[in-house]
C-alpha cells in the first residue's frame, strides 16, 4: 500500500455512466462463427480496451493512479482504471489531489450461436465520478471505438454536495436527456429512446441503428457470393436479433 492521497476539497455527487454496445455479424459456418469470436477477441483484447480507457480518462481530466488488465481464455477481456483528478497544486514531494473521479472499466463478452448463425459482440462500460465533470462528454468518443448496432446508455447522480451556504445540492449540472451529449450527425444514425426518471435523477437511453448495409456483417464472405433470397434471409435475421436486444425481450 502506498501513502494516502491527500485531498483537495470533495464534491459528494456520484455520477456513474453505463454504456454497453452490441456489435452483430452473420457467419455461416460453425468455423466461421469462432474464426469471428477470436478475431473480435484479438481486436478488442485488454491492451486496445486500456488505450481506449486511457484516451477516456484524459478526456475527463483525470490521472490514472492505477492500471489493472485481463485478457480470458476462450475469450474476453476486462480493464480496471483508478483514477483521481489531476493535481491542482504544483508537482513537488507533496502531490495534491482531488478525487472527484473514482473508477473505470471495460468487460467484453464475445458469444455466436450456431444454430442461428449470428455472432454478438458485446461491451460493458461503467465509469463512476465524484466531482463536477460528468463522463456523459465521452460518449461520442466511446460509440465511434466501437462498432456500435445497439447501445444502450444509463446515467445516474446520487448522494448530494453543498453549496457554500450549506444548501443541499442533488444535481450540480442541468441535464434533461442522455441524447443532448451525443453529436447530432451521430444521432441521425439511430433509432433513439428515452426512459428518464427526474425526480431520481436516472437517465436511461437506448439506440438501434437505422440502416443496415448487409457487407459489413458478413464474416469472410463477399455479399456478390449470395443469391437475392439469402441475402434477403440474413437480413432478416439481422434485423429480428438487433430488434430483441434493443426491446429486451424476445420479441419473435
Amino acid at each position: 500500500m502506498g501513502e494516502k492521497l491527500k485531498l483537495y476539497g470533495f464534491n459528494n455527487l456520484t455520477k456513474a455512466l453505463s454504456f454497453n454496445i452490441y456489435d452483430v455479424c452473420y457467419a455461416k459456418t460453425a468455423r466461421e462463427q469462432r474464426d469471428y469470436i477470436a478475431y473480435i477477441d484479438q481486436q478488442y483484447n485488454s491492451e486496445r480496451l486500456t488505450r481506449i480507457l486511457t484516451d477516456l480518462t484524459d478526456m475527463i481530466g483525470a490521472r490514472i493512479l492505477n492500471i489493472a488488465c485481463q485478457d480470458y481464455e476462450p475469450q474476453g477481456a476486462s480493464v480496471t482504471i483508478l483514477v483521481a483528478e489531476e493535481s491542482m497544486s504544483p508537482r513537488g514531494k507533496t502531490q495534491l489531489a482531488h478525487l472527484d473521479k473514482s473508477h473505470v472499466t471495460v468487460h467484453t463478452y464475445p458469444e455466436y450461436h450456431p444454430e442461428t448463425s449470428l455472432a454478438t459482440f458485446r461491451v460493458d462500460i461503467d465509469v463512476a465520478t465524484c466531482g463536477q465533470i460528468t463522463p456523459l462528454s465521452t460518449l461520442d468518443y466511446l460509440i465511434g471505438s466501437f462498432d456500435s448496432d445497439i447501445i444502450t446508455m444509463d446515467y445516474r447522480v446520487r448522494g448530494f454536495t453543498r453549496d457554500v451556504n450549506g444548501k443541499k445540492l442533488f444535481l450540480d449540472h442541468e441535464i434533461h436527456s442522455i441524447q443532448d451529449y451525443i453529436a447530432p450527425e451521430t444521432l441521425e444514425k439511430y433509432d433513439a429512446v428515452d426512459v428518464n426518471v427526474y425526480d431520481a435523477n436516472l437517465f436511461h437511453t437506448k439506440m438501434m441503428l437505422k440502416e443496415i448495409n448487409l457487407q459489413n456483417y458478413l464474416f469472410k464472405t463477399d455479399i456478390y457470393e449470395l443469391p437475392p433470397k439469402v441475402r434477403l434471409e440474413i437480413m432478416n435475421n439481422l434485423r429480428r436479433e438487433m430488434i430483441e436486444i434493443f426491446s429486451g425481450r424476445n420479441v419473435y
